[in-house]
């Protein structure tokens, strides 16, 4: 019934489904080295004897497709080189000028998307790129409250011009939070000015 029905009646959990867009993404770019499988409906119904078949010895009925680990089983399509080249090409996360680790976003066909607070990235002159140089990311830059304050892949363009629009805003809302004059000079921070996360 998976045949019947599309690869969409699978459970797809988040680690799977942040492969699948990894791989896509990679597949997409074209200029990569390496054989990135791809990764649509119609592509792994058709690649199902090798990735998916194995795996449903012993599905009886739809509540056992729970137990399938569909990360690994779509890795059974990508070469030993691909795997090794995978988290230095697409990584899953970046980590910015604050120490913290944040998750990348494969799923927005425009390109993998970064989700990060203003004061995080203090200091970072230019927008970071990933899949060996190639592509920058989309940089959704938050609010201390987590709201999208602007969208860009030009870090660098924010810094100069709308930064200014967004601390004129921002800054009397969120007083504890570090509204610098030159953000490139400033200690990119997780939290408030003063003692603590959040």
């Amino acid at each position: 019934w998976v045949r019947a029905q599309g690869v969409d009646v699978l459970p797809w959990d988040a680690e799977a489904r942040s492969l699948r867009a990894r791989l896509a993404f990679l597949r997409g770019l074209g200029d990569v080295p390496g054989d990135w499988p791809d990764m649509s409906d119609s592509a792994l119904l058709a690649a199902g004897d090798r990735w998916l078949t194995p795996r449903l010895a012993g599905v009886r009925k739809r509540a056992d497709l729970d137990a399938i680990d569909l990360k690994a089983a779509l890795l059974d399509l990508v070469g030993w080189s691909e795997r090794r080249d995978l988290e230095r090409l697409a990584p899953t996360h970046l980590v910015v000028p604050s120490g913290s680790r944040i998750r990348l976003d494969y799923a927005d066909p425009g390109g993998p998307v970064l989700a990060v607070r203003v004061q995080e990235m203090f200091g970072l002159a230019e927008t970071p790129r990933i899949a060996g140089g190639r592509v920058p990311v989309t940089l959704q830059l938050l609010s201390p409250a987590h709201r999208p304050v602007q969208v860009t892949r030009d870090l660098a363009g924010f810094w100069r011009e709308g930064y200014f629009e967004v601390r004129k805003e921002l800054r009397g809302r969120y007083p504890k939070h570090p509204w610098p004059d030159d953000p490139l000079r400033a200690v990119a921070v997780r939290g408030r000015k003063r003692g603590g996360d959040h």
